[in-house]
């Protein structure tokens, strides 16, 4: 089991994501804030949406690669590299999901989990 890191480094990780979703012009960017929900398994869930299978890919390289080169962290686990219509990818406090657009709508992990705290991101 992967150890928790403070808050404080979970909410740098989370703007790292933000940044490596950025840079390959992610949409509909969202970081829900999970510490005050009961139960949850990660401090935030950062979620986006691309429009191809190629994007929605790039865009999780790009998170990696982001996380990797500022804080040496690579994920815990990882899931959807083949079909790439959803992909996670779990730093342990900081879980990431790339959706391809309606994939996103279909799961609507934000309405899952509605009593988060939600920042949108403006790209």
């Amino acid at each position: 089991m992967q150890q928790k890191t403070n808050t404080s480094s979970a909410k740098e990780l989370s703007d790292l994501v933000v940044n490596g979703m950025l840079e390959k012009k992610a949409e509909n960017v969202v970081v829900l804030d999970m510490k005050n929900v009961k139960n949850a398994i990660a401090d935030f869930f950062v979620i986006c949406s691309g429009n191809s299978d190629t994007q929605v890919d790039a865009i999780a390289d790009s998170v990696e690669e982001v996380v990797y080169k500022n804080s040496k962290q690579n994920p815990w686990h990882k899931e959807g590299k083949e079909n790439k219509e959803w992909i996670l990818l779990d730093f342990v406090d900081v879980v990431v999901h790339v959706f391809k657009k309606d994939r996103r709508d279909f799961y609507a992990l934000e309405e899952l989990w509605g009593d988060a705290d939600s920042i949108t991101i403006e790209g």
